[in-house]
């Protein structure tokens, strides 16, 4: 069944065309991700087509079926409302009607232990999981995602990609997580050029179709290119236009000459070059950090080496940013010291651009860092260098505030590569970079002579680059590890696995039947719904009878003690309601015991 079909679709940003003439359909078994360059309208097909914008030109056609949600790159959020409030307002605002339960279980599942947090004490990552939860709350057939990876912590990551993997309806998202792509996707939709290309296959598959197709664009390239050149000499030489041979000839040319492919030659290019580094770069001596009683780092120590590839991973708020800024001197440690050599250039690439003034041009804003850049093959001025990050000439005027989040990000990422750093920090480096972006990225860091640390939830990113993980345990301690992600995330899992003594115990084999709810655990699955509401409405009746007596003491700890027992009872009966859920949805699924 198709869920929504786009016709020649038009719109601009600006004097500037963004999406134009572009036609597509999304099926109901569909598992799409959406890729191409920053600034060529990814974010902005997605909102057309999740309704969010409306097109200039064309139409979108919506199956009666559809129901579909949308979660934006940077979910709107008001500071003042707690957790659940806020989640509980964005499904009100989709039109759609879910039981506060419904939404707490949700939030459980995306890391939420507790709901009356406000929404302005929280980090990015965390505001984004709330508007997820929100949304996966929600009966939908269609999950329109931007950028859904940005900002969450790998364990998140891992859940969100099983979740989507075994999602009964279709998905259209935009993410730079290859992994994610790969494992989640049945289907790529590209945009080049300003046409779609699409691949039925995951993002593995993209990669072998999409060389495939432009190698037989170039062979036809040059073939006609070939013949082009045999019917120019024809055409210099005279042609005998009176003869119906000769202007078919000359129809001929004119064809070939109009057919020439347009190739894109523009790509990334970074090449710049790096301050002499000495012997001596960053030692950490025993370094421990705390916020009120919140410990994020316990004695602490290392010596970071001339070419070392630093992966740091851990949970969000566990203290991954206060490790770098406390490299870098912006933060001093409670204990222990760091020292850097005399020759070290720090190259910091921070999650939220903040160095990017919004009403400053582009051209002036590279300017003011220096108007020339040596680089190994020559010098450059700041014109050209913007040129080289895929900003032609006519944006350079172009206010900052006025370009995608993308190509905000690689704006700062030459602002940072201009000062010739001989040792980069990166703190999120690839939120709202595109795939080709990363992965040029990934070839100027394999090339740079200095020390990188990167920060990253990009499990890709990290395997590609890091020698070495500093993973953020319990109480503030750093395990230190050779090899990228996979290589902590494998021996994670061996620590986790049984020992051998309990692997030599003899397991009896038993055949396996399909699930099925016991007697009990039916009559249970039928009544638990009402049952939750009953305590929600329990609680709500004591808080109200608890306003009442603000004076009497003996009774309002009567009522406080019957709230606790509430909530406790609340919090049992949320688990089992999502453990039958998912017995449930297993079962429909026939899934074997």
């Amino acid at each position: 069944m198709v869920l929504l079909t786009c016709e020649n679709l038009k719109k601009s940003y600006t004097e500037k065309p963004l999406i134009t003439d572009v036609s597509m359909s999304i099926h109901e078994n569909d598992k799409i991700g959406f890729v191409g360059v920053n600034g060529t309208g990814k974010s902005t097909l997605l909102k057309l087509v999740a309704g969010v914008l409306e097109p200039e030109g064309g139409q979108i056609t919506r199956s009666r079926e559809l129901k579909a949600g949308y979660l934006a790159q940077n979910p709107p959020y008001k500071g003042e409302l707690t957790v659940l409030q806020q989640a509980m307002e964005y499904i009100d605002n989709a039109g759609q009607k879910v039981e506060e339960y419904q939404c707490r279980a949700m939030l459980n599942k995306l890391g939420f232990a507790s709901y009356e947090m406000k929404m302005e004490t929280l980090s990015g990552g965390q505001r984004k999981r709330v508007a997820m939860a929100a949304l996966l709350s929600q009966d939908t057939n269609l999950l329109i995602l931007d950028e859904p990876t940005n900002h969450m912590d790998n364990d998140i990551i891992e859940w969100l990609e099983a979740f989507l993997k075994t999602y009964r309806g279709a998905i259209f998202m935009i993410t730079h997580d290859r992994y994610f792509l790969d494992r989640v996707t049945n289907r790529i939709v590209e945009i080049d050029g300003g046409k779609l290309y699409s691949y039925d296959g995951n993002y593995d598959y993209y990669l072998e179709a999409k060389a495939a197709r432009e190698e037989m664009a170039l062979a036809a390239e040059r073939k006609r290119l070939a013949i082009y050149r045999k019917e120019l000499a024809w055409i210099r030489r005279g042609a005998q236009a009176r003869t119906t041979k000769a202007k078919g000839r000359i129809q001929r040319f004119e064809e070939l000459e109009a057919n020439k492919l347009v190739t894109e030659d523009s790509s990334l290019e970074m090449n710049t070059v790096s301050s002499r580094l000495g012997r001596k770069i960053i030692e950490i001596k025993a370094i421990s950090k705390s916020y009120g009683e919140k410990r994020l780092i316990q004695d602490f120590s290392y010596t970071v080496l001339r070419n070392d590839r630093i992966g740091v991973i851990g949970p969000n708020g566990c203290g991954k940013s206060t490790l770098l800024k406390i490299l870098m001197g912006q933060i001093e440690p409670d204990l222990g010291q760091v020292d850097k050599g005399e020759t070290v250039k720090i190259g910091y690439f921070s999650q939220e651009n903040e160095a990017l003034d919004p009403d400053k041009r582009i051209i002036q804003y590279i300017e003011e860092l220096g108007n020339s850049i040596r680089t190994n093959e020559g010098t450059f001025s700041a014109s050209q260098m913007l040129e080289r990050f895929l900003f032609p000439p006519h944006t350079h005027s172009v206010k900052i505030g006025r370009l995608s989040g993308g190509e905000k990000r690689r704006l700062y990422l030459l602002s940072i590569l201009m000062q010739a750093p001989n040792v980069l920090i990166f703190d999120e480096p690839t939120n709202d970079l595109d795939i080709d972006t990363l992965t040029v990225l990934e070839d100027y860091l394999d090339d740079f002579p200095g020390a990188v640390i990167i920060v990253s939830h990009d499990r890709y990113f990290l395997d590609r680059l890091t020698i070495r993980t500093f993973a953020f345990e319990a109480d503030g301690r750093i395990g230190h590890y050779i090899g990228g992600y996979t290589d902590w995330a494998a021996r994670r899992k061996e620590e986790k696995a049984p020992s051998k003594k309990e692997k030599e115990q003899p397991v009896r084999r038993k055949q396996r039947k399909k699930l099925k709810f016991s007697y009990k655990e039916a009559k249970e699955y039928e009544t638990i719904e009402s049952d939750i509401t009953d305590l929600e409405e329990k609680i709500s009746q004591i808080e109200s009878d608890m306003s009442k007596c603000a004076a009497d003491f003996v009774r309002l700890a009567e009522l406080d003690r019957e709230k606790n027992q509430a909530e406790e009872q609340l919090m049992e009966k949320m688990e089992r309601w999502e453990y039958l859920e998912d017995l449930a949805r297993r079962i429909e699924n026939g899934e074997l015991a």
